[in-house]
């Protein structure tokens, strides 16, 4: 543990109090291992102390060069002021900063480093002493703007290795290296115990924002974790006691539960209002009690969800930080209210809570973990996290706590049910402006595949487009194109043709996906443009109208006379009258010659047929030539 002031307490008894647990702790500095590549002459292994702040990359290394600038050595102003950048160029190893201890916290010199691209800070010490943990600074409105956005690993180098970096950066040496956090969490088999000592108080500032938000965020993670058996989860709340020689004051009553054997800082600092440290005491146990019934009834994960929704549906800043919030909640989640009752016990008894004493005892460090005394506090496999309390950087210190070839998938490969689609739409497309996103919470994390809109599927990568293609792609979101209604009438750029088209329609112009404006065709003399023309603009067309008795032509854009259109069209009737009379007569005329041609035929035959026969037709017998022979 790195050493801390934990003054809560504004009044100088319950700042002793507040300091007990601190004046016999035992601390443990968390390290990394550090291996100079090169120059030879000091080529080895070292030991450095890891940052309380950052991301340190637990179960893997980083190699890059060690710059040691020669302005701003201790990284307390703004290296940009001295047109410094410690940006890598491609295909180089990643920057490794060295500045020196002393001036700024050691979150400012890492913060101030990362801006201008520093890939890792090394804090040189400049006292020959063991080796220490740079801790996050206390919570408060300046620093919390940048401490959050740490996102570099950082450690603490002793004072004589740190000389001899600098001897050799120099000496125009290329110093290499490479920080490895493969060891720093212990990884025995295939089975990670890990515990949060954790706070209800949401009231505390920044520390408890952020604690409240990784509990969110992580919520999903440990669940799974939890029901597959990778991992052991346990909770804890630290308490402090209550000097005896206070025990019966004012304000040890309003901050402790059984008489003053367990209390907590007032969430406000005011004794004066608002909830007091008893009520986040009871809370604490209440929430421990839940953990012990979810976990007889071999879920322990409900936890999970009783934190969190009680987080949501009783705050203290909406007055709801009470019992009865507290039993809706817990009635919600189906756990069994008496036997949380019975082992939450009486919290106004002269007498010790077994719960909250093995809290306490939990509270000494054992083995290779420090005692816990301040909050946050995360620890795997009895090692204490170092580092931003996040969700992706607690998941790799998990990870790194199983042993090679044991790990679960989930530390092979993002397939882990936690929705992805929440922090930055997944990194997918998405139109805000329509409701519409193309990522797709997995089990295995998330997806950019563009979606299905009423019937019509969305094309593209689904990372920066999706276009809605094919019929009806006019439906959804116009078809991503230019659309605009004026006094009842609306105009769509729009092309529903099975294309993916946005053209502005007539009387306009535009690139038809923003914009489109009118075309004046008046102006731009584009219609309308006879002598005898009056035109009009209107919005997407025009109106034209001709002088005197005249009518308008769109079609020739020009003016003619009504009367001239009129016996114009009477003539034209009258042409296809006599046109249509003299069609009919020829066709009469060839009916009637086709008839006559063939009576006059079939006469000819009938006369030719009494002289000679003809080839159709068979030998007609000679009755008189008959007679006559029979005469004979």
């Amino acid at each position: 543990m790195g050493h801390r002031n934990l003054g809560f307490f504004p009044f100088p008894w319950l700042l002793l109090l507040s300091l007990v647990p601190l004046c016999m702790a035992r601390f443990v500095v968390e390290k990394n291992s550090l291996r100079v590549t090169s120059p030879e002459k000091i080529r080895g292994t070292y030991d450095s102390a890891i940052g309380n702040f950052g991301i340190p990359q637990y179960g893997g290394s980083l190699a890059g060069v060690v710059v040691y600038p020669k302005e701003n050595q201790k990284g307390c102003k703004d290296f940009s002021d001295f047109h410094i950048s410690f940006q890598s160029k491609p295909g180089s190893l990643p920057i490794f900063v060295m500045v020196d201890r002393g001036d700024c916290l050691f979150a400012l010199k890492v913060w101030n480093a990362q801006k201008v691209g520093a890939s890792a800070v090394l804090v040189a010490d400049h006292l020959d002493e063991p080796l220490i943990t740079m801790d996050s600074p206390e919570e408060d409105g300046s620093t919390a703007t940048y401490v959050e956005n740490i996102t570099i690993p950082s450690a603490l180098i002793r004072k004589g290795f740190s000389e001899q970096l600098k001897k050799e950066i120099n000496a125009g040496e290329m110093v290499s290296l490479s920080l490895d956090w493969r060891e720093a969490v212990p990884h025995p088999d295939d089975r990670v115990e890990y515990e949060l000592w954790t706070n209800s108080n949401d009231e505390c500032g920044f520390k408890c924002d952020m604690l409240m938000e990784f509990l969110k965020d992580f919520k999903g993670a440990a669940q799974i974790l939890e029901r597959r058996r990778y991992t052991q989860f346990t909770p804890h709340y630290i308490t402090w006691f209550c000097p005896q020689a206070f025990t019966l004051s004012r304000q040890c009553k309003s901050q402790c539960i059984n008489h003053g054997r367990y209390c907590a800082p007032d969430p406000e600092q005011d004794f004066s209002s608002g909830y007091d440290g008893k009520d986040v005491v009871i809370e604490n146990l209440r929430q421990l009690c839940v953990f012990r019934a979810a976990n007889n009834t071999g879920k322990p994960w409900i936890w999970w969800d009783y934190v969190t929704d009680f987080q949501i549906r009783c705050p203290m800043k909406e007055k709801k930080y009470n019992k009865e919030c507290a039993h809706s909640v817990i009635k919600s989640l189906g756990l069994d209210m008496d036997s949380i009752e019975k082992c939450m016990g009486d919290p106004d008894a002269d007498s010790e809570n077994p719960v909250l004493k093995e809290e306490q005892q939990a509270q000494i460090g054992k083995g290779s973990r420090g005692d816990v005394t301040i909050l946050p506090t995360l620890v795997v496999n009895n090692r204490q996290y170092r580092g931003k309390l996040a969700k992706g950087a607690v998941l790799k210190a998990i990870c790194a706590g199983f042993e090679e070839a044991t790990e679960p998938s989930i530390c092979l490969s993002s397939d882990i049910e936690t929705n992805e689609c929440l922090e930055n739409n997944g990194g997918c497309w998405q139109d805000k402006a329509a409701n519409l996103t193309a990522c797709k919470d997995t089990y295995r994390g998330r997806v950019c595949e563009c979606p299905l809109v009423d019937g019509v599927q969305l094309k593209g990568d689904g990372y920066t487009i999706c276009e809605a293609r094919g019929p009806g792609r006019c439906n959804v979101n116009n078809g991503g194109c230019w659309q605009e209604s004026r006094n009842g009438l609306s105009m769509s750029a729009c092309v529903d043709n099975g294309e993916v088209k946005c053209k502005c329609p007539p009387g306009f112009r535009g690139d038809g996906v923003k914009t489109c404006e009118d075309i004046n065709e008046c102006k731009e003399r584009k219609a309308c443009q006879c002598s005898e023309c009056s035109c009009t603009n209107t919005w997407g067309s025009y109106d034209c109208s001709c002088s005197g008795d005249l009518l308008y032509m769109r079609d020739h854009d020009i003016c003619i006379s009504k009367n001239a259109s009129a016996a114009k069209s009477s003539w034209s009737f009258f042409w296809v009258i006599l046109i249509g009379l003299a069609i009919a007569a020829g066709g009469a005329y060839m009916v009637y010659k086709y008839r006559l041609r063939a009576y006059m035929d079939s006469e000819i035959r009938a006369i030719m047929a009494q002289y000679m026969p003809l080839d159709s037709q068979g030998e007609v017998p000679n009755h008189v030539n008959g007679d006559r022979l029979d005469r004979l």
